[in-house]
């Protein structure tokens, strides 16, 4: 049973305008389970729902909006940060009723127009919207380590930023004179092809380079989310109807492109391209893709590739290798087809104990569960994350802003 409610009119005494036959709907989904908390349908809005739950358990986000941190500058009572941090409130409050998320959702749609309305819309394009709008009214709270205000637009320290942000290195090779033009790009998430998708796709041999759990590939033969990073990450000849100008030969040429990681997120999002839109096509494509308890991204970074050139890959690796581990903590899912689905979530709240988010309704979960799911957005968290942990902590008892 799920609860879907098909109507705006929800004010801040929404409770009150439920019929008694929805309120004993509601009684029913009362949630169990400590410190987690259901989201009440408001018409196919489950594409929020289920962004919300993995946003709210994302550890460094609730310990800033729980300690307050967040100074508002805005006039207006617009302010999606100010909201989020009401919802953490809510969320982690004792309270065990589904939370109706009618303030958030009514600010989404202020703040981006293009998911206003009631229609089925994408969990993945939310994500970047509400992380775009919260990076844009965290300004405020965006100070050095000396607490002076950060005035450059282009090093953005807000905690956003902080925990989502990674730098994307594109390197431009001509086939000449060999020369590089190098640019790195923040990205909030990468989004991967998969196989069975128009763009042509190679399997690589699955396992491997840390994708696995306990020491095997999940399911033997399944494309993994290692295939897909690493031929997100392969070179890539672009052929002599894209030739560029080169800056060494001063003439365009044929060239090569290739993407790694300059800077990884703390949280790590990554986005299985399951929706395909042409001018001849649009499907859905249901290819299993193994995803793994803990992620080595090691083999993607910028100076793995360089290391591997100079010969010094393994020295790198021993170095760098702790710190580019990942732990899963979340998986959206999609159900259904392109024009008619349902979103929900996996959530892990403690080290091995995981929880569905099915709107309203949060049932246990086992790891075989998340694994075998149809994978849609998938977060790891690394380590690192502790070190920042521990600055937050440092500024919230010194009492400065954040």
């Amino acid at each position: 049973m799920r609860c879907s409610f098909f109507n705006d009119k929800f004010t801040q005494q929404g409770w009150s305008l439920l019929s008694f036959s929805q309120m004993l709907s509601v009684s029913q989904t009362l949630c169990r389970f400590k410190r987690l908390r259901g989201l009440i349908n408001l018409g196919n809005t489950c594409f929020m729902n289920c962004i919300v739950q993995a946003l709210t358990h994302t550890p460094l986000l609730r310990d800033f909006f729980l300690s307050d941190r967040h100074k508002c500058e805005m006039q207006s009572n617009s302010c999606l940060v100010c909201e989020m941090s009401q919802l953490f409130q809510e969320f982690y409050s004792g309270h065990r009723w589904p939370h109706i998320p009618f303030r958030l959702l009514h600010l989404v749609w202020t703040h981006a127009r293009h998911l206003a309305g009631y229609e089925q819309q994408d969990a993945h394009e939310f994500l970047i919207a509400a992380l775009d709008v919260l990076h844009r009214h965290c300004k405020g709270d965006t100070t050095h380590d000396n607490g002076k205000k950060a005035n450059n637009p282009n090093h953005c320290s807000c905690i956003i930023d902080q925990i989502f942000t990674g730098g994307l290195q594109s390197d431009v090779t001509c086939q000449v004179c060999h020369g590089v033009s190098t640019t790195i790009d923040p990205f909030w998430d990468i989004s991967l092809d998969l196989p069975g998708s128009s763009t042509p796709f190679w399997p690589l041999s699955p396992g491997g380079d840390g994708l696995t759990v306990n020491g095997e590939s999940h399911l033997s033969g399944a494309t993994t989310l290692t295939d897909c990073l690493r031929r997100f990450t392969r070179p890539e000849h672009l052929g002599s109807s894209a030739k560029i100008k080169c800056g060494g030969c001063h003439s365009y040429q044929e060239s090569t492109k290739q993407l790694t990681m300059k800077k990884l997120p703390i949280v790590a999002c990554f986005h299985l391209k399951r929706f395909e839109h042409s001018a001849k096509l649009r499907r859905k494509i249901t290819t299993y893709v193994s995803f793994p308890l803990e992620l080595d991204m090691t083999p993607f970074i910028a100076s793995s590739k360089e290391s591997r050139m100079n010969g010094q890959y393994q020295q790198t690796v021993e170095v760098l290798n702790n710190d580019n581990k990942y732990s899963l903590f979340a998986v959206v899912n999609h159900q259904g087809t392109l024009e008619s689905g349902h979103y929900t979530s996996f959530i892990r709240q403690h080290k091995d104990q995981w929880f569905k988010c099915d709107d309203a309704i949060i049932t246990k979960a086992s790891i075989k569960d998340v694994l075998d799911s149809e994978g849609w957005v998938v977060r790891h968290q690394t380590p690192r994350s502790f070190s920042l942990e521990n600055r937050l902590k440092e500024k919230t008892e010194a009492g400065r802003d954040y």
